[in-house]
């Protein structure tokens, strides 16, 4: 039986940065990574436009392939890290990174290098899901270690684009060997300490090989944590492909330096954000917690169309809203997916929950065709359209458990 949601905590919540020595490598591991991920990728299309031929279209299909590739095939990365194990999983994703970046470091062919590119979203699928268990793992009941990731990734969305944007300008050859020297730095770590991560997954000596999908798939509580990681990412891809172009309608050539400013913002207040909003998350009911984070966003759409007209202002606020409404929600499916996944199927549970990013397809896509020069219609939509993660992201807590296995009490 749970605890009703107004139950006060029984213990002092751990500062987010206090951290035992598997915790500290994971995090340690996941700042290399998003340093790493951030410093090339972002910069993939404009490599591809000066260093190959292709049309905007093909280039458009191969970047967004990556994400794509990571999202549909993290579900058999899941099921493999359950059967092989998150480390020697880990370990194969980051050598093919490595052989990647190595290999676009010297090769020009155009068919080469959309192979390599794509190649991005395979090893993707095996360090993430690998790494989401083990830090799921080390976490404890609560959690809240998926905020300090979600920190992790926001430091690296800022040094990443910073080292990417100075060496792209140098080569390519320089340009690319950074990333496959963090990935080989990343891939050190997990080598020297596996004793103390492998000890983590606590496997049974038994290993049956049967791969938890189907049960995976009857688990609601699994489909409703993914079906709002689905909503808020379609709503959260708005910023990088469709509010540009709003912001270009409204203000011209000046929307380059808006957005850059706006994005320089949202990545500050980000960290900034996130040890208050995890001191709110312990004093105040899940419930709460997601529909400050829908208001947020809501608060944020309202402020973008209104600074069409109201002014430059109204575009920052907007970022000031929008960036709460990150902090609080983009965590929350990891973190759910913790809760409800016992340690057998982590990594299964965790790969099937990138099916979310697929909303990186569908919301800009969306945007596009709802976007009309100054229409409300757009802002409406998307401001309504983030409310749907509130049901999903609180109907595990209504859920009967599976059958089979335990899970983890809610927090």
């Amino acid at each position: 039986m749970t605890e009703p949601e107004s139950s006060p905590k029984a213990e002092k919540p751990v500062p987010l940065w206090k951290l035992d020595g598997p915790q500290a490598l994971l995090a340690a591991g996941s700042f290399l990574n998003a340093v790493a991920f951030f410093s090339a990728l972002p910069f993939a299309s404009l490599y591809l436009a000066s260093y190959t031929s292709m049309s905007n279209a093909a280039i458009g299909a191969v970047v967004g392939g990556i994400a794509l590739i990571a999202s549909i095939g993290g579900v058999a990365g899941g099921m493999l890290v359950d059967r092989v194990g998150a480390v020697p999983l880990m370990g194969v994703g980051l050598s093919l990174y490595i052989a990647i970046y190595a290999g676009l470091s010297v090769v020009r062919d155009t068919s080469v290098i959309i192979g390599l590119l794509l190649g991005l979203g395979v090893a993707r699928l095996f360090v993430e899901p690998g790494g989401k268990k083990l830090m799921s793992l080390a976490a404890g009941a609560d959690g809240r270690i998926f905020r300090l990731r979600y920190m992790i990734l926001c430091g690296g969305a800022i040094v990443g684009p910073a080292i990417g944007g100075l060496l792209y300008a140098i080569s390519p050859k320089v340009f690319f060997a950074v990333p496959a020297v963090l990935y080989a730095i990343y891939l050190v770590l997990i080598v020297a300490r596996r004793s103390m991560l492998t000890r983590l997954e606590n496997r049974p000596d038994e290993v049956t090989g049967h791969f938890p999908l189907s049960a995976a798939l009857r688990d609601v509580r699994l489909l409703a944590a993914t079906g709002a990681g689905l909503a808020i990412f379609f709503v959260f891809s708005q910023l990088e492909s469709i509010i540009p172009l709003y912001i270009k309608g409204e203000w011209g050539d000046d929307a380059v330096k808006y957005f850059a400013g706006l994005f320089i913002t949202n990545a500050i207040l980000a960290l900034a954000f996130q040890v208050p909003i995890d001191w709110v998350s312990n004093r105040i009911s899940r419930t709460g917690l997601v529909l400050i984070g829908c208001c947020g966003f809501a608060a944020a759409f309202l402020c973008f169309w209104a600074s069409g007209f109201a002014g430059l202002a109204l575009l920052y606020l907007g970022i000031v809203f929008w960036t709460i409404g990150e902090g609080v929600l983009l965590p929350m499916p990891d973190i759910a997916v913790h809760e409800i996944a016992t340690d057998d199927r982590k990594g299964a549970y965790f790969g099937f929950a990138e099916i979310r990013y697929l909303g990186f397809f569908a919301g800009p896509f969306a945007g596009g065709v709802l976007l009309s020069g100054r229409d409300l219609g757009y802002f409406a939509i998307m401001a309504a359209f983030v409310f749907l993660c509130v049901p999903l992201l609180l109907a595990r807590r209504f859920t009967a458990a599976p059958a089979e296995g335990s899970v983890h009490a809610q927090a």
